[in-house]
């Protein structure tokens, strides 16, 4: 067990060792008599003895006012570096000049204390941080009956948590409060921003538009049928589509989409290792027209002047199935401004979030993943934020609700 003996007790003992020290063969035999005799630890008094003698000039060493003045700055020299750690750690924790939310400050305190201690970071941080705890007010918030909003905050973080990343990890406040109130929580937008803040999440933003339009002036283009006028009654009226590309460790996946410009539903896509005109985006076209019943009369397919869509085995197919060729304007990407939207979106929620890319193959299982999240349960904010399956569902059953009751036949 250590013991903290006094000066005065430090000095008798040295002088008992002095007066007894002729009378034994060796130092060590009069340390030990004297030790015994004292009920203390030899190695403590052969220690004394021994600062004793550096002190006197005896023996070579370092004297007691040095090293305790050494021992005073290694100290000093410690704390600074854990002040300055502390700092560090909080700089990065803490956004400048606001003062720090409370539960805020308790994580931070709980994530550094078995490092630094509580009243070591509370000390450094009460002139850095405006209104930062101290210790004694950190304890009493901890021991505290915790509130109605921190117990709804501890079942509804987790909770953010998993619905942001069950979309992508895309979603930012305004598409994370309607998912939240459709899944049955009542609360407001800028709870919903606080508690994405707690959870660490937050929306993606958009990526720079990649351009693919590889236009050939040779061949004879459709007019422009739509003029930039993105809107449709019904579904199946119009149909925009575009091409864009991932670059792979293998070499670049093409990826054609397919959109019904009323529910925004991606009715058809391909990814291929190519741009022909009937293995990329014919099979877009496939897809989509299947989906149709293979019958697009009346419907207007828009697309830019790439010369994949402008190749006669593309438009040959657009008219045999009904449907009505359109064009942008050559070099004006907003004539094609839904569709390269989609693109953006798709670059930007599962490209750029899941990469990078191994082969074609897996970029067309991603697609696919994501096609089926962005028709059936993505929120669109121009859909007020409705699924295009919703959109569309909701449309079928408004149009058989209008269709007039079958009426009945009179009774003999």
């Amino acid at each position: 067990m250590n013991r903290k003996y006094s000066p005065e007790m430090r000095e008798r003992a040295l002088r008992m060792l002095a007066e007894t020290r002729p009378s034994h063969p060796t130092m060590m035999s009069a340390v030990r008599h004297v030790a015994g005799l004292l009920g203390m630890s030899p190695e403590t008094l052969r220690l004394w003895q021994r600062r004793y003698e550096v002190d006197a000039g005896v023996k070579p060493g370092v004297t007691t006012e040095p090293a305790a003045e050494i021992k005073r700055l290694q100290k000093e020299v410690s704390e600074l570096r854990k002040a300055n750690e502390i700092l560090k750690a909080a700089s990065i924790f803490f956004a400048k000049g606001a003062r720090p939310p409370l539960d805020e400050m308790i994580r931070f305190i709980n994530e550094q204390r078995d490092r630094f201690g509580v009243e070591l970071i509370c000390q450094v941080l009460r002139p850095a941080v405006r209104g930062f705890l101290t210790s004694r007010g950190y304890r009493a918030a901890v021991n505290r009956t915790p509130s109605a909003r921190q117990l709804q905050d501890d079942l509804l973080v987790p909770e953010s948590v998993r619905l942001h990343a069950e979309n992508y990890g895309v979603y930012g406040r305004r598409k994370m409060h309607a998912l939240m109130r459709r899944q049955g929580w009542d609360i407001g937008r800028d709870q919903t921003e606080r508690l994405m803040r707690l959870a660490g999440v937050r929306g993606v933003r958009k990526s720079k538009r990649v351009f693919t339009t590889k236009s050939d002036p040779a061949l004879q283009r459709p007019t422009d049928l739509v003029n930039r006028r993105f809107t449709a009654d019904g579904p199946r009226r119009l149909w925009v589509c575009d091409v864009t590309y991932v670059a792979t460790w293998s070499g670049f996946a093409y990826v054609a989409f397919v959109t019904d410009v009323y529910s925004r539903r991606i009715v058809g896509w391909n990814v291929a290792a190519t741009l022909r005109a009937e293995i990329l985006p014919m099979q877009a076209l496939d897809m989509a027209a299947w989906d149709a019943g293979d019958d697009l009369t009346g419907l207007t397919h828009h697309s830019d002047h790439g010369s994949n869509y402008m190749a006669m085995v593309y438009t040959d197919r657009i008219v045999e199935l009904g449907a009505v060729p359109s064009t942008g304007t050559v070099g004006d990407s907003f004539d094609n401004a839904m569709a390269e939207a989609v693109n953006n979106l798709y670059q930007t929620e599962l490209i750029r979030q899941r990469g990078p890319w191994r082969t074609v193959e897996q970029v067309e299982l991603a697609t696919l993943e994501w096609v089926w999240w962005w028709n059936n349960s993505r929120l669109h904010g121009e859909l007020d934020m409705r699924t295009p399956l919703e959109v569309e569902q909701a449309y079928y059953a408004d149009q058989q609700s209008a269709q007039p009751a079958p009426a009945r036949q009179g009774s003999r």
